[in-house]
């Protein structure tokens, strides 16, 4: 059976490993949001070049055909 202190010491570690694990993880959820905000403003600049492209092909279609057709 486990003494007193061995029962302390053997929280105060597993407390210091879940510190280290949480600390771990913020890191990389830090990380993670940081990629996430600079892909949505890839997506929504990709978004205004494709409205833009589309605006473009839409006046081009609405012109009358040639005569030759």
């Amino acid at each position: 059976m486990m003494g007193v202190d061995e029962r302390i010491t053997e929280l105060e570690s597993r407390l210091a490993f879940q510190d280290d694990t949480i600390q771990a993880l913020n890191d990389v959820l830090v990380a993670q949001q940081r990629v996430l905000e600079r892909l949505q403003l890839q997506i929504a600049v990709l978004a205004k070049r494709q409205a833009e492209a589309n605006s473009q092909f839409e006046v081009a279609e609405d012109e009358a055909p040639p005569p030759h057709y």
